[in-house]
C-alpha cells in the first residue's frame, strides 16, 4: 500500500467525492478524488521534467489551488515544494531562487516575466501521471525562508514529520473534523496562510476555501455564503474585518474558532469579535516550529487577555535564561521548543542549524514569560529587547500598555540610541480609522502605567504603520524612519 505520506490517498479511500478545496478566483471546486488526480498530474509533468526526489520546485503566484496540487505531487515524487514570496523584489528572488537551486519554476501569469525561465501554471499538468512510492516523514516537503527582518532569510526546511504532527496538534487543539472549513486569504509562501489552518483541515479531510489575497468585503461574503467555520489571521486582518461596515450585519454565526498570531492581539479588537460571540484566540507559533504551538481555553479569553495560551500537545516548551537555566515565574526568558513539529534545519545553512537545534531543543530567539498557572506571555524578541539605563525592556510589554488605550488599531516599539540612558523607547502608532490621536495624549497614557524608564521618549503617530510580507509589522524599516 502507498506509504501515509500523501494524505489524499486517505482521503480517496473513505470520502471521494466530498469537496477538499475551493479556488474562488478561478471558481473551481475539487473532491479529494479530483485533487489526487490533479496531483498525480502535476507530478507526471515533473517526472518528465526530470525533477526528482530532494529537488525543489518553486512556485510563484498569487493564491491558487494549484498550489495544493503541487504540495501533494512534490509528495508523490519526494520533492520539495518552495512557495516563493510574490512581494519580494525581483533581485530577494533571485537571490533565493538561487541559493535554492531550484530544479522547476512555476508561475502565474501576473509573475511570469519576474524570473527567468518560468513555466505557466496556467498551462496545467498535462494528461501523464505519476504514482510514486510516498516519502519518509523525516524528508523534508516545503523549504520556506524567513522574512529576512534581521539579515539574510534563512530557508528553513519543513518536514513531512513537521506538516504531519503540526496538523495532529491542531486537529486536537482546535478539535477539527472532517465538517469544518477554512477562509485561507493568507499568502501561501508564508506558513500561516499554508501550514496554520489550511494543511491541518486537509489532513483531516475538511475544506479549504482559498482567495488570491485579503479582499474584506469578499471575505466577510464568503464566511457567510460557504458556512466557515474557523479563520486564521494576524490582528490588522482582524482590524480590518471588523472596520469593514458589512461586519455588524453579515451571518458570521458559523465561525466557531477565530486564531490570532504574529502580533499582539489588542482587548478592545477582542472585544468586537466577542460581541459577534467570536472567540478570536491568541497564540503564538514559528515557521520552524509548528506553527501551532501554543493555544488560549475559550473560557480564559478575557481573563487571560495578552496570554498566548499554553503549549498544545506534542509540544515541549521551556523559558531559559543565557545560562540554559529555567525562569521563575513571570520571570522573562527565551522560549526553546521541542518535539515532532520542530525543522529539519536550514537549507544550506548548518551553522544557523546547529545554533538553533540544541540538543532537541529548538531556541526560538523570543522572549516569553510564563505565570504561575502556566499560562505563556511573549515579551518580544531577544534581539528587540533593549536596555535603558541599565533596565531590560520588552517591546511587547509597552505595544500592550498602548493598544490597551481606545482609539488604538497597532503599536510598535523600537530601542534607539540615546546619549544619556544608552538606549530609549519610539513607538509608533496606528490609529483606528477616523481616530484621531496625538503624542501627547499616548504619554499620557502611559505614565501611570509603566515604569518611567519602559515609556517611550517619542511617540509617533502614523496613518498606516509598514507591514512585511507576513502582514507583521516592519520594525527594520521604522527604525529608518527619520522622526
Amino acid at each position: 500500500m502507498h506509504a501515509t505520506s500523501n494524505w489524499l490517498d486517505m482521503h480517496v479511500r473513505f470520502r471521494p467525492d466530498a469537496e477538499a478545496l475551493y479556488d474562488v478566483s478561478t471558481g473551481k471546486r475539487w473532491t479529494w478524488r479530483e485533487l489526487q488526480q490533479e496531483a498525480r498530474a502535476w507530478a507526471g509533468k515533473l517526472n518528465a521534467l526530470g525533477v526528482a526526489p530532494g529537488d525543489r520546485v518553486g512556485v510563484l503566484a498569487l493564491n491558487r489551488g494549484e498550489t495544493f496540487a503541487l504540495l501533494f505531487a512534490c509528495a508523490e515524487l519526494g520533492a520539495v515544494l518552495f512557495p516563493m514570496n510574490r512581494r519580494l523584489s525581483p533581485l530577494e528572488l533571485q537571490w533565493q531562487s538561487e541559493h535554492a537551486e531550484i530544479a522547476v519554476l512555476l508561475a502565474d501569469a501576473p509573475h511570469m516575466n519576474v524570473l527567468p525561465g518560468a513555466l505557466s501554471l496556467d498551462d496545467g499538468p498535462g494528461d501523464d501521471t505519476f504514482v510514486g512510492p510516498g516519502t519518509a516523514l523525516s524528508d523534508p516537503w516545503i523549504l520556506m525562508y524567513t522574512s529576512g527582518s534581521s539579515g539574510k532569510p534563512k530557508g528553513a526546511l519543513l518536514t513531512h514529520s513537521q506538516v504531519h504532527w503540526n496538523a495532529l496538534n491542531t486537529v486536537m487543539a482546535c478539535d477539527l473534523t472532517p465538517s469544518d472549513s477554512t477562509l485561507t486569504f493568507a499568502p501561501l509562501f508564508h506558513t500561516g496562510g499554508m501550514n496554520c489552518l489550511s494543511t491541518p483541515l486537509l489532513h483531516r479531510g475538511g475544506r479549504v476555501v482559498l482567495v488570491p489575497k485579503l479582499d474584506a468585503d469578499e471575505a466577510l461574503r464568503l464566511i457567510e455564503e460557504e458556512g466557515i467555520t474557523t479563520l486564521m489571521g494576524v490582528p490588522t486582518i482582524y482590524q480590518m474585518l471588523a472596520d469593514h461596515p458589512d461586519f455588524p450585519s453579515r451571518d458570521l454565526s458559523t465561525v466557531r474558532d477565530a486564531l490570532c498570531g504574529g502580533a499582539a492581539l489588542p482587548l478592545p479588537l477582542l472585544e468586537r469579535y466577542m460581541e459577534r460571540s467570536i472567540p478570536l484566540r491568541q497564540g503564538f507559533g514559528l515557521t520552524e516550529v509548528g506553527p501551532n504551538c501554543f493555544s488560549m481555553p475559550h473560557a480564559e479569553l478575557v481573563r487571560k487577555s495578552g496570554s498566548v495560551g499554553k503549549p498544545i500537545h506534542h509540544v515541549a516548551a521551556r523559558i531559559v535564561r543565557a545560562d540554559g537555566t529555567d525562569c521563575a515565574p513571570d520571570e522573562p526568558g527565551e522560549l526553546i521548543l521541542a518535539g515532532p513539529a520542530v525543522c529539519g534545519g536550514y537549507w544550506r545553512n548548518p551553522e544557523a542549524t546547529a545554533s538553533s537545534i540544541v540538543d532537541g531543543w529548538f531556541h526560538t530567539g523570543d522572549v516569553l514569560s510564563v505565570d504561575s498557572e502556566g499560562f505563556f506571555y511573549v515579551r518580544g524578541r531577544i534581539k528587540e529587547m533593549y536596555i535603558s539605563g541599565g533596565e531590560n525592556v520588552y517591546p511587547a510589554e509597552v505595544e500592550a500598555s498602548i493598544a490597551a488605550l481606545d482609539g488604538v488599531a497597532l503599536a510598535a516599539v523600537v530601542g534607539v540610541p540615546d546619549e544619556r540612558w544608552g538606549e530609549v523607547g519610539r513607538a509608533f502608532v496606528e490609529p483606528q480609522p477616523g481616530v484621531t490621536l496625538t503624542s501627547d495624549q499616548i504619554k499620557q497614557w502611559l505614565a501611570g502605567r509603566l515604569a518611567k524608564y519602559k515609556q517611550p521618549k517619542v511617540v509617533v503617530v502614523l496613518d498606516a504603520l509598514p507591514r512585511m510580507g507576513s502582514g507583521k509589522i516592519d520594525k527594520q524599516h521604522l527604525k529608518t524612519l527619520e522622526v
